[in-house]
């Protein structure tokens, strides 16, 4: 077992794909995969890629399909599917704007009648999840008419009718431009929102399982996997694990916080006895650090509590000097935000429990990814903030060459590059097993006939340790600082 990854922009780490692949070739070669994140045209529109005008071809400012044929060759390459919805200015919403019901993309794009044909009321309209301020749907002007567009997300980002044939097209566009760039695994982004179901909240409803399923038919016909992304109870990511190739480990990361900010193990022992094992093991992420994942939703009571939950984000206020309460939303339908904006060495401010969460994330079953902030140790990007304004962009830093040979230096990412060839010990083909020691202390093992390989830490607040030890033929080597671990 390896399957180990990291997550990118194209465009912040070195500028494009080609300094991307110098990486994977040289200091990063341990890794087995890579996903980048949004490359298509524009990587920069209003939700950094995440609204593509043209979803089937690769921004030529950073490079072109023939460089993801060549990683591809090397690494397993992931990209994203975004079924939900497309940009305004994309040409298919722009000939539907102009042309209307004489348009070729005519219902390609879910318009409120669509789901309302009889009238929506306040309360069917106010019940649908959605993960921003305001109203899920925006007036466009189409064929002279003024329409009610479904904007789950921005205004700029117009839905797709994935039921109707123009829109179950333009996936399949999509779909057959990331197999001939030599993709593998397609993450479906903002899939829980795709079906819209009055009467529900039209977030992960049967219905949404069921077109998950019907989509995941399609994709593997394609010869790739499939990853689906899911901010959900804990409850949730259990009914699609069976439905998917992979699905996020989001659980994990609020729990090591837990632990670490506590010196407890307990709660990571409740998930682990219920953890699927085909996970994406991730902490942070590009959408800044989870925490809700873990926590109570509604009547359903979580892995931590509510007021475990705000004590995460007190003492990573505390830890980033106050900037991440200024830098974290809280959304309309949460007293608390659902994530931290903040990189996660800032988050931790301790290397040695910095390394014992990826030493975890390595370690546990499933396939490990770590982002890049996270893997080159990095801080906040408070300047970044500041201009942009949105939150998450304290945790996306744009790396020049020369800063990702200066990070590359520090103990601290040659730890993580480490336990990416950790990862390829031969134990892991073996038996996974987990024990609790004490109140503060986790024992993960591998065994595979004579090769074992261990992992114990102890959680005790500001004072974490860790022990790895790797049993081969040739004998046992142990590794207990962040030091050590860099020079394996």
């Amino acid at each position: 077992m390896s399957g180990t990854s990291i997550l990118v922009y194209a465009e912040r780490v070195g500028g494009n794909l080609g300094e991307i692949e110098k990486l994977l070739a040289g200091p990063l070669a341990d890794f087995d995969g890579i996903h980048v994140l949004p490359f298509f045209h524009p990587y920069d529109g209003d939700d950094a890629g995440f609204d593509p005008i043209d979803h089937t071809i690769v921004d030529p400012r950073l490079g072109d399909w023939s460089d993801f044929k060549r990683i591809s060759q090397t690494h397993e390459l992931t990209a994203d599917l975004i079924v939900n919805h497309a940009s305004y200015l994309s040409p298919e919403f722009k000939d539907w704007q102009e042309k209307g019901e004489q348009s070729e993309y005519d219902g390609m794009f879910l318009t409120f009648d669509v789901v309302f044909p009889n009238g929506g009321t306040e309360e069917g309209i106010t019940s649908f999840y959605r993960p921003r301020p305001g109203m899920p749907f925006t007036a466009y002007e189409v064929g002279g008419k003024r329409r009610l567009v479904w904007t789950t997300f921005m205004p700029s980002q117009v839905d797709i009718d994935i039921k109707h044939d123009a829109g179950k097209a333009y996936l399949v566009r999509i779909l057959e431009a990331l197999k001939s760039g030599g993709v593998k695994v397609v993450r479906l982004d903002a899939v829980g929102y795709a079906v819209k179901t009055p009467g529900t909240d039209s977030f992960m409803t049967k219905e949404t399982l069921d077109f998950v399923k019907e989509i995941s038919e399609l994709i593997h016909s394609y010869d790739m996997r499939v990853l689906v992304e899911v901010h959900a109870h804990y409850t949730q990511q259990l009914e699609i694990a069976p439905l998917v190739d992979l699905i996020y480990d989001f659980q994990t990361a609020p729990l090591l916080l837990h632990s670490l900010f506590t010196g407890t193990v307990d709660r990571l022992g409740d998930w682990f006895k219920i953890r699927p094992n085909n996970c994406l093991n991730v902490l942070d992420t590009h959408d800044g650090y989870g925490v809700i994942d873990g926590g109570p939703i509604g009547e359903r009571p979580g892995l931590i509590t509510q007021d475990e939950m705000a004590n995460i984000f007190k003492v990573a206020e505390k830890n980033t000097d106050g900037h991440s309460a200024i830098a974290s939303v809280i959304p309309q339908w949460f007293t608390l935000p659902h994530q931290i904006n903040a990189t996660l060495p800032n988050i931790v401010k301790n290397d040695t429990g910095y390394v014992i969460m990826r030493a975890v994330q390595f370690f546990l079953p499933g396939e490990p990814q770590v982002y890049y902030v996270g893997l080159f140790n990095g801080m906040d990007d408070r300047d970044l903030f500041a201009r942009s304004g949105q939150g998450r962009d304290t945790n996306r830093h744009n790396y020049t060459p020369a800063e990702i040979q200066e990070a590359l230096q520090q103990p601290v990412t040659q730890a993580i590059i480490a336990l990416a060839r950790v990862r390829k010990h031969g134990a892991f083909n073996g038996e996974f097993s987990w024990g609790i020691i004490d109140d503060q202390t986790m024992r993960l093992e591998w065994k595979n006939g004579n090769d074992v390989l261990s992992l114990e830490f102890k959680t005790t607040v500001d004072a974490p340790s860790f022990v790895i030890e790797a049993t081969t033929d040739g004998g046992v080597r142990r590794f207990s600082s962040v030091e050590e671990l860099a020079k394996y």
